[in-house]
C-alpha cells in the first residue's frame, strides 16, 4: 500500500507541472483563479478532530481532486441498488498549503464547484461553512483565517445516506476546486451577466449588468467599468466605459450595440468573448471574462418554440452525471465526446436529469451547439422512494435531500440561475422533476377518479394520509419567483409526473412553460382545456409514438428521451450497475436504439441492421424491435429478422452480394423495414436507397470468429490538449472484423507519463471493479481512460490469453 501511495503521490507531483502549463479558467467571474486540485489528503472515516490543524494525518492517502471515493469501493448487493451497489459513507479531506500575503490581493477564496454531500468546511480549525446540497456550486472566504505560512484546510463529507437519491450520485469531491485571491473592491461572484433585448437588421442591443463589492464595505468614488465584447477573432465590436462610484456595492447596467451581429444557434453556436475591467486612476482592480452567445427564444402555445425566430423541434435527451467507471469524476474530453456523439445522431438539447451539472458541461454546450434545460432538484420537501433491492421492487428506503430543503432550496434554486444565466444554450430553468409524482408522496382526490388516466404507476389511489396535491403548487410558485428575480429572459418550467393531479393545483399556472413527463396522451386533450399553455414531453420514452406526438403536433415543441446515455443506479435485482436506457452505451457508442433515432433525427443518410431469432410466442411473433444487435452468428438454417433503421425512402437486403428478398419502402407506421430471412454465413448488408433506387447509405454485418489479435486506436485524436486519453481497445478475428461474440479478459499496463484510471466495458451486468487492471471485453471491445501525469509518453499494453501482447503509444506532449 505505501509503494502505491509513493507511486501516486509522484504522479501527482507531475501533474501538477503539466497544469501549470494548462489555461486555468474558473467560473467564479472575479479575481485571480486557480486549480487547487492537488496534494490533498484523504481518509475514508470519521475522524471528530481532523479539523484541527495539528491533527496527526501522514498516514492518511495522497491524492488529486476531482475524486470519487464511491467508484473506488467494492460492488456488493449489499449496496442500494438505487446508487448502482456501490458504498458511501463519511470521509474527510486535508490539505496543507502555503500562504504568503500580498498586498495587491490580500483577499482568498475557495471555489467548489461541487461536493457531495452534506460538506463542511474548515480553515486552520474554524468552520468557514456548511453546504448539504452536492451538487450545487459555492464559495467561501478564507482571508480571516489564513495566516502567514503553513494553513490545513479540512472538508468533512456525509454521504453516510448511501440511497438518498434514485441514480448514482458519487461521493466525494468530485469537481474542480479553485483558490481565488482577489482585491478588497473587485466584481462579485457570478456578478456579471448579459441579456439580448433585441436584435433587427442584423444590428443586436444587449444588456450587460456587473455587479462590484467592496469586501469590507467601503465605499470608493470616480471608478472606471470598461465593458469590452470581441468577436472569434478578436476584434472588439462594442465597447462601453462607465465612471462610477461604490458604496459597499453596486449594480450597473450597460448597454451595448452590436452591429451586424452573429447569433448563436444549434447548427451555427457563434460566440463573443466580453471582459469586464475595473480600474481606479489607471490601476487594475479587477477583470473577468466571459462567453457570449446572442440569441432570441419564442414559446407559443400553438407554434411552440422558435430559435432566433426560427421555429423548430427540440430533439432533446435526459443525461445524468456519471461516465460508468469513472463515476461521477468526468472528464472534459469525455463530456466532449459524449455530447458530440449524442449531436452527430441529431440530438440538439439535454436535460441536465436533475440537478445542475459541472460547469464544463455547459461550456461544451455552448461550444458544440446544445439546447440545455437546467433543473434544480428531483425532492422537494418530502422524501421519495428509494429502491434498494432492485428498479421498483422489494422495499423502498426513504432518505434523501428532503431535510435541507426548506432552509437551502431558495439558495440552491438561485445560486443554480446566478451560475449557469451567461451560458447560451440553458433556455430553460427547471425547478423539479416529478416532485408531483403520484403518491410519490402527495396525494389528491382525483386519483380515485380521472387519474387513472395517468400514465406513471400511482401506488394506489387517493391516499388521505399523504400529503395534499395543493402544496405543490404554492412550492411551485415559490420557486418560479426565485428564478425570475435573477434571471427573466428565459422562461420557468417543471417536469410533471402527475399531469391529471397537478392540473387540480396552482403548479402548471406557477410556471411557464409545462413538461409532461410519459404523458403524451394529454397533448391534445390538456391543450384545448388549457389553451395557453405551453407544453413539451419533458422525459418520454424511446418509442416512435413517442417521437410522432412531437413530430405531428405542432403545439408540442420538443421531448426529451429517457436517457442519452446508460447511467449507474436506478439498478435492477444484482447482478445490474444501472439503468441500461441509453441510446449511447457506458462507453458513448450508438447502441441499436441509438441507431434508431438517428433514423427518425439524423439530417443525414442513415442505415442500420440488426436480427434476432424470429419470437415463437404469438404475442411477440410479429414484434419488431429497435434494440436489435448487429449480429450475424447463427446456426445455418435458422429463421432470423433483419431489422432496418434508416431514413431512406426504402431499402434493401444483400446476402453475401446477391439480393434477397424484396425492396421495401419506409414505414411510417414503426419507423422499421423487416425481412424474415433463413440464416447464412457471410456478410449482411442493407442498402438505403432514395426515391430514385440510389443507394445514399449502408450497413454491413458479418459471421465473426474468435479473436486472434488485437486493434487499438485512441477516441481522442481529434481534440486539443487532452489531458485523459480514451484509448479503444478492440478483438478482431482472422477476416478483421470485430469479435463481437469474444468476451476474453484483457489486462493493461500503463508506463510513462500516464495514470490508470479505468476500463469500460458497457456491460451493465459486469460487476467488477472499477479501478480493476483487467476487464472482460463486451461485444469485442472495451475503452481504457488513462490520465496524463506529464508531457513525455505514455504506454499502454494489453494482454489477453491466446493473444499476442500489444502496445499503443501516446506521444509526448
Amino acid at each position: 500500500m505505501e509503494n502505491h501511495q509513493t507511486a501516486f503521490w509522484k504522479a501527482c507531483m507531475l501533474l501538477t507541472l503539466f497544469l501549470m502549463n494548462q489555461a486555468a479558467e474558473a467560473q467564479v467571474s472575479f479575481g485571480k483563479p486557480s486549480l487547487f486540485n492537488e496534494g490533498w489528503l484523504f481518509s475514508l472515516s470519521d475522524h471528530p478532530s481532523a479539523k484541527q490543524p495539528d491533527f496527526e494525518d501522514t498516514e492518511w492517502r495522497q491524492l488529486n481532486l476531482p475524486h470519487d471515493w464511491s467508484s473506488e469501493g467494492e460492488l456488493s448487493p449489499k449496496n442500494a441498488s438505487c446508487t448502482g451497489y456501490l458504498p458511501a459513507g463519511i470521509a474527510w479531506y486535508r490539505k496543507h498549503f502555503q500562504y504568503v500575503p500580498s498586498k495587491d490581493f490580500p483577499l482568498s477564496y475557495l471555489y467548489f464547484e461541487g461536493v457531495y454531500n452534506r460538506s463542511e468546511v474548515y480553515l486552520n480549525g474554524h468552520l468557514l461553512g456548511k453546504r448539504p446540497n452536492g451538487y450545487i456550486s459555492f464559495m467561501y472566504e478564507l482571508t480571516p483565517y489564513l495566516k502567514k505560512g503553513e494553513n490545513v484546510l479540512a472538508v468533512r463529507v456525509d454521504h453516510s445516506r448511501n440511497a438518498d437519491s434514485r441514480w448514482y450520485t458519487g461521493s466525494g469531491i468530485y469537481r474542480d476546486v479553485w483558490l481565488v485571491k482577489a482585491g478588497e473592491m473587485h466584481l462579485s461572484q457570478w456578478g456579471t451577466s448579459y441579456r439580448l433585448l433585441s436584435e433587427e437588421n442584423g444590428n443586436a442591443t444587449v444588456e450587460v449588468t456587473s455587479r462590484m463589492e467592496h469586501a469590507r464595505g467601503k465605499s470608493l468614488r470616480g471608478l472606471q467599468l470598461n465593458v469590452t465584447l470581441q468577436d472569434a477573432d478578436g476584434q472588439t465590436v462594442a465597447t462601453k466605459k462607465s465612471i462610477i462610484n461604490v458604496v459597499g456595492e453596486r449594480v450597473h447596467t450597460d448597454t451595448l450595440t452590436v452591429r451586424n451581429a452573429r447569433l448563436w444557434s444549434v447548427k451555427r453556436p457563434y460566440l463573443y468573448r466580453m471582459k469586464t475591467t475595473l480600474s481606479k486612476q489607471g490601476r487594475l482592480l479587477d477583470e473577468n471574462e466571459v462567453k457570449v452567445g446572442l440569441r432570441t427564444l419564442e414559446f407559443d402555445a400553438d407554434h411552440g418554440f422558435a430559435l432566433n425566430g426560427e421555429w423548430m423541434k427540440v430533439k432533446g435527451v435526459c443525461l445524468h452525471h456519471d461516465a460508468g467507471v469513472l463515476g461521477a469524476v468526468v472528464p472534459r474530453e469525455v463530456w466532449r465526446r459524449k455530447i458530440g456523439q449524442l449531436k452527430e445522431m441529431g440530438a440538439n438539447a439535454i436535460r441536465m436529469s436533475h440537478n445542475p451539472q459541472a460547469p464544463v458541461v455547459y461550456d461544451l454546450c455552448d461550444e458544440l451547439g446544445m439546447l440545455v434545460l437546467d433543473e434544480a432538484s428531483d425532492e422537494w420537501e418530502f422524501p421519495k422512494r428509494k429502491w434498494v433491492e432492485g428498479w421498483n421492487v422489494g422495499t423502498p428506503s426513504y432518505d434523501g435531500t428532503f431535510d435541507f430543503f426548506e432552509e437551502w432550496i431558495d439558495r440552491d434554486v438561485t445560486d443554480m440561475v446566478r451560475r449557469d444565466r451567461n451560458h447560451p444554450s440553458v433556455f430553460l430553468w427547471s425547478i423539479g422533476n416529478e416532485v408531483d409524482y403520484p403518491n410519490d408522496p402527495y396525494s389528491h382526490p382525483i386519483l380515485d377518479g380521472d387519474g387513472a388516466s395517468i400514465n406513471q404507476p400511482m401506488f394506489g389511489g387517493y391516499k388521505p394520509e399523504q400529503p395534499h396535491a395543493e402544496r405543490i403548487g404554492k412550492i411551485a410558485q415559490r420557486l418560479a419567483a426565485d428564478v425570475r428575480a435573477v434571471d427573466i429572459s428565459r422562461p420557468v418550467t417543471g417536469a410533471l409526473a402527475g399531469v391529471v393531479m397537478s392540473n387540480q393545483t396552482a403548479y402548471p399556472d406557477a410556471i411557464d412553460v409545462v413538461g409532461y413527463n410519459y404523458t403524451e396522451n394529454r397533448y391534445d386533450t390538456d391543450h384545448q382545456l388549457y389553451p395557453k399553455r405551453i407544453l413539451y414531453g419533458s422525459e418520454t420514452g424511446v418509442g416512435f409514438d413517442s417521437w410522432k406526438a412531437v413530430r405531428d403536433k405542432e403545439h408540442i415543441f420538443g421531448q426529451f428521451i429517457w436517457t442519452g446515455t446508460d447511467y449507474l443506479g436506478e439498478s435492477g435485482r444484482w447482478p445490474s450497475r444501472g439503468l441500461n436506457t441509453g441510446l449511447l452505451d457506458f462507453n458513448s457508442f450508438k447502441k441499436p436504439r441509438g441507431w434508431f433515432r438517428a433514423s427518425l433525427w439524423s439530417p443525414k443518410p442513415v442505415t442500420y441492421i440488426g436480427t434476432y431469432k424470429i419470437p415463437q410466442q404469438p404475442r411477440w411473433r410479429n414484434a419488431l424491435s429497435t434494440d436489435a444487435q448487429d449480429d450475424w452468428n447463427y446456426q445455418e438454417g435458422d429463421s432470423i429478422r433483419v431489422v432496418c433503421y434508416t431514413n431512406a425512402a426504402k431499402a434493401h437486403l444483400l446476402l453475401n452480394g446477391k439480393e434477397i428478398g424484396e425492396t421495401k419502402a419506409y414505414d411510417n407506421h414503426t419507423g422499421v423495414i423487416s425481412w424474415d430471412v433463413l440464416y447464412q454465413p457471410g456478410t449482411l448488408c442493407a442498402e438505403g436507397l432514395d426515391a430514385a433506387g440510389n443507394v445514399i447509405s449502408a450497413y454491413a454485418i458479418h459471421t465473426v470468429g474468435e479473436a486472434v489479435n488485437f486493434r487499438l486506436s485512441r477516441l481522442d485524436e481529434k481534440q486539443e490538449a487532452v489531458s485523459v486519453h480514451q484509448v479503444l481497445v478492440e478483438l478482431l478475428d482472422d477476416t478483421g472484423h470485430l469479435a463481437t461474440q469474444d468476451r476474453r479478459d484483457i489486462a493493461c499496463e500503463v508506463s510513462g507519463d500516464g495514470l490508470f484510471l479505468g476500463m469500460e466495458n458497457a456491460d451493465n451486468r459486469d460487476m467488477s471493479g472499477y479501478k480493476n487492471t483487467h476487464r472482460s471485453a463486451y461485444r469485442g471491445r472495451l475503452v481504457v481512460y488513462v490520465q496524463r501525469t506529464g508531457i513525455g509518453e505514455i504506454r499502454l499494453t494489453f494482454k489477453a490469453k491466446g493473444l499476442k501482447d500489444t502496445s499503443l503509444f501516446i506521444p509526448s506532449r
